[in-house]
């Protein structure tokens, strides 16, 4: 599923000085989403909030390399589907599935089963766009993916906190 030395163990960086944006503030929690007996619906900002994943090559988020974006997070509660596009920094990035895979895995561990969840590149952002995307819906091969030890590791590199 992902070729390349992923985590950059001293080679090369493809991006080595990406565009750092800004991180959004953190959400103001309203009365109702704090009390449990009101039914509060999976929201966009609450799925973005879900996404703070390390970018494999640098020391900084997904959201900071304005890989992931709010705007790009679709949400229907009631239809149970959620859709993020990623755009990656460059469009030749080896590391692209290694990221899909990523946010993949987060949302599937966050969500409730009932979730269907799609993750795809944005549209013409990457030369490989297509095939990432294909192996990204391709339930069996993110299931071998995450098979694979050392693949499994990478993923949950990306998924860890990390200390700022």
């Amino acid at each position: 599923l992902v070729g390349g030395g992923a985590m950059s163990g001293g080679t090369r960086l493809e991006n080595a000085n990406p565009v750092i944006f800004q991180r959004s503030g953190e959400r103001q929690l309203t009365a109702s989403e704090e009390d449990d007996d009101v039914h509060d619906p999976i929201d966009d900002r609450e799925i973005f909030d879900i996404l703070s994943i390390n970018d494999p090559e640098h020391p900084l988020s997904l959201e900071e390399l304005n890989v992931v974006e709010q705007v790009r997070v679709k949400v229907d509660d009631a239809g149970s589907t959620v859709g993020v596009e990623f755009t990656p920094t460059i469009p030749h990035c080896s590391m692209a599935t290694l990221i899909g895979l990523s946010i993949k895995v987060k949302l599937l561990r966050s969500l409730p089963d009932r979730f269907k969840i799609d993750v795809h590149i944005t549209p013409g952002t990457h030369a490989s766009e297509d095939a990432v995307n294909k192996q990204l819906a391709d339930k069996e091969r993110v299931a071998a993916a995450l098979e694979n030890s050392s693949l499994l590791e990478v993923v949950n590199q990306c998924l860890s906190t990390r200390s700022v």
